[in-house]
């Protein structure tokens, strides 16, 4: 049994953490200010279910790496396409 990493497992480590750290801080800043008003709905919701997808994709391929890159971003993802819906169809119901 080898557990030394390659080329290739580097490169989906790499991948990994750049997913993470590009969903996190949108996802913290739309916590903490709760601004959505330049987030698309829709960019977000394709995003969020492409990581589902890849979710699905890793458990099948017992890719574990992919499963949780994945669940992060699918968690970020739901977080702001959640409270953008609150802001677009609650609280500024009376604006449109």
């Amino acid at each position: 049994m080898e557990f030394g990493l390659n080329v290739t497992d580097i490169i989906g480590y790499l991948a990994s953490l750049c997913m993470i750290l590009g969903y996190m801080p949108q996802a913290v800043m739309t916590i903490r200010t709760r601004d959505t008003d330049g987030i698309s709905l829709m960019t977000f919701s394709m995003m969020g279910l492409g990581s589902v997808f890849f979710v699905i994709n890793g458990i099948m391929w017992g890719n574990y790496p992919l499963v949780v890159t994945n669940l992060i971003t699918a968690v970020c993802s739901a977080i702001i396409f959640s409270i953008k819906i609150y802001n677009d169809y609650f609280k500024n119901k009376g604006k449109l």
